[in-house]
């Protein structure tokens, strides 16, 4: 499992390769983002944060990084689930991953 700490954040998101998700365990929650990969495309299946830990920009971190995942390795990206979906209409730096 790899991790990786966004800048500015003071936890760590690991990318668990075997389980298609990453993932951030912030004062004892796990915060998530599944995917799975078909035909060269990132599809982002679901996304979960615990109500503890909601409302700080965690799923963003994480939905970030996911993003970052797939431009570096040339995937194009789908938006299978609500959130990703609302987070890639409000951020158009990241209309070049979506599958047209």
């Amino acid at each position: 499992m790899a991790s990786v700490t966004p800048p500015g954040l003071a936890y760590e998101v690991e990318h668990d390769l075997a389980r298609h998700r990453f993932q951030a365990r912030i004062r004892g929650h796990l915060a998530l983002l599944d995917y799975q990969i078909k035909r060269k495309r990132m599809v982002i299946t679901h996304t979960e944060v615990p109500e503890p830990i909601s409302g700080q920009g965690i799923a963003g971190e994480l939905t970030k990084v996911a993003l970052r995942y797939a431009r570096e390795n040339k995937l194009k990206v789908v938006p299978a689930c609500a959130y990703a979906e609302a987070f890639l209409e409000r951020h158009e730096e990241y209309n070049d991953l979506l599958v047209r």
